[in-house]
């Protein structure tokens, strides 16, 4: 590792040994020479490159230093594709209850496709209109692992965790009206939810969801 990064970061090779997912880049609060050095630095292994919450600022400065870098402008990820090649031979299923939730559950699925799962896509079938869930249910039954991803009351994530019994991940995120408290409403009501085998990650972290969901896919 190069010494100007040594002053601003202290990368972990060994990460992926350890837990089985290589170290992502987290750039919110990091300036675009950061990220870009960090990207370039890890593009030298042989895994996907992840950053997330990601800006276009991070892309440009990325893309000099690593003309092959990607930029999920939706999901806010930051991406070195290294390798294409599906690893895992089970589906992750990724749902939103609203079209406002894409991109928190395209963090998750974007990040759940770099580290070698099949994705199926699943969005706006929240509980307003039950039929529209209903009418995916074979879908999200053939799947190994169910990402939930919902705002507002985030009732979806009980409701899939009534219909399947594969693992499912509830994702709440900040969506919502002011009662909804920035995602602090979902997320208790995901927690006190009564369907058994739903597990919670913290709001709008589609990233923390998708290590997850690897992990039970492996």
């Amino acid at each position: 590792m190069n010494d100007k990064l040594k002053e601003f970061a202290n990368l972990d090779f060994e990460r992926k040994k350890r837990t089985g997912v290589a170290e992502a880049v987290f750039c919110q609060g990091k300036t675009p020479v950061q990220v870009a050095e960090i990207m370039e630095e890890l593009s030298h292994c042989e895994d996907n490159v992840i950053g997330t919450r990601a800006t276009e600022e991070d892309y440009k400065a990325t893309k000099e230093l690593v003309p092959e870098a990607k930029f999920y402008e939706c999901a806010k990820i930051l991406a070195v594709v290294k390798n294409h090649v599906i690893k895992k031979e089970g589906i992750i299923a990724v749902i939103t209850a609203g079209t406002s939730d894409i991109p928190v559950a395209e963090e998750a699925a974007i990040t759940a496709e770099l580290l070698g799962n099949k994705v199926n896509r699943i969005y706006d079938v929240g509980v307003a209109g039950l039929h529209r869930i209903i009418s995916k249910v074979d879908q999200i039954r053939n799947a190994s692992v169910v990402i939930v991803v919902a705002g507002m009351e985030g009732a979806l994530a009980s409701v899939v965790g009534g219909l399947v019994e594969s693992p499912v991940v509830a994702v709440p995120t900040s969506i919502g009206y002011g009662a909804n408290f920035g995602g602090l409403a979902a997320l208790l009501s995901m927690l006190n939810g009564c369907a058994a085998g739903v597990g919670v990650v913290n709001i709008d972290n589609g990233y923390g969801a998708a290590c997850l969901a690897n992990k039970f896919n492996r």
